[in-house]
């Protein structure tokens, strides 16, 4: 059912599907709702709380994944190699812990924590820590590490936390859809949003006036059970099955097919929690999935299933932009 769901969903908001345009008046209601919300935030009726080192927001304006965890793993890399010392925050979305906020190891378990931040924990090699309530989380990690920067992955709509610097990311091939707000489009905010943060990040296609491009590069993959490494080429003349459980899952079988390997290919909603039976599919000789979904199926996965990491590039300059700001706060 959830995955019915998705797929209507995406023929909705990305396909100028009629329905859209039906039930247009709920959007009109949530787009004053959000709007109403902020606004509350801004005048001091509820409260923001402001943390004692910067925190910079990487978000979006649409629901689904647009690459923000990429660019945290890649932010956190630059930012140590420049002397700073970060930790990264998150939601946790899908976890089932029973405490919040709870830092993040490179071992957690995703059931727990979520998918996105046991994959920050393991490729950023910095202090990670999950929880609804993002302050918390951000106290928790200046209580136990010795941080002086926090990077919250998502949050952009978390107005409760005082940021210092925000960061948009936008996919940039599907962009803003239908530009309808929830629930005839994927918007949380209206699209001007965009041009009051400090930075928007354009990941893939042709980024537009005052967009910064992101690459999301992935030339190998690693075998889950032995760890062996092979070139994407080398599957690119065997029965290949795809899999991704992400935001836009075609952006994953678009970059194998740029590779030149054609797969049958398995979409799954974000964050789907997955059985043995979701990633078996039948005369398959080759798996391949992405990173995020890997460290959910690391105990269900057999020799035929790989992963393909990713690594987040930027164009020159903006990592220097963004550290002469982050000095300045």
């Amino acid at each position: 059912m959830k995955k019915l769901m998705a797929k209507f969903l995406n023929e909705v908001w990305y396909k100028d599907h009629f329905v859209g345009t039906w039930i247009m008046p709920f959007s009109f209601i949530f787009t004053d709702v959000a709007k109403f919300r902020r606004w509350l935030y801004k005048k001091g009726f509820k409260p923001v709380e402001k943390l004692p080192v910067p925190v910079i927001i990487v978000g979006n304006i649409t629901l689904g994944g647009t690459g923000k965890t990429p660019l945290v793993i890649y932010l956190v890399k630059k930012l140590k190699a420049a002397g700073f010392k970060p930790g990264v925050i998150s939601r946790g979305y899908g976890g089932q812990s029973e405490h919040w906020p709870v830092t993040v190891g490179a071992d957690s378990d995703a059931a727990l924590i979520g998918d996105e931040p046991l994959l920050i924990a393991q490729q950023a090699g910095c202090p990670v820590a999950v929880g609804p309530i993002r302050a918390d989380s951000g106290r928790l990690l200046l209580e136990n590490e010795d941080i002086d920067v926090i990077i919250s992955d998502d949050g952009l709509q978390h107005y409760a936390l005082h940021r210092d610097i925000e960061i948009i990311v936008i996919d940039g091939v599907r962009r803003f859809g239908n530009n309808f707000c929830l629930p005839s489009g994927p918007l949380r905010e209206p699209q001007e949003r965009t041009q009051e943060v400090d930075f928007v990040i354009c990941n893939g296609g042709e980024p537009e006036e005052n967009e910064i491009l992101m690459q999301l590069e992935g030339s190998y993959a690693i075998n889950m059970q032995t760890q062996e490494r092979k070139a994407l080429n080398e599957f690119s003349n065997i029965n290949c099955h795809a899999m991704a459980g992400i935001g836009n899952p075609q952006r994953f079988f678009d970059s194998l097919e740029k590779q030149g390997v054609a797969c049958i290919t398995h979409s799954f909603p974000d964050h789907y929690a997955y059985t043995e039976k979701d990633i078996q599919f039948k005369a398959a000789e080759v798996i391949l999935m992405t990173e995020k979904d890997a460290v959910k199926c690391r105990a269900l996965a057999s020799q035929l299933h790989w992963y393909v990491p990713v690594q987040a590039t930027l164009v020159e300059g903006f990592t220097e932009k963004l550290i002469t700001l982050l000095r300045a706060k």
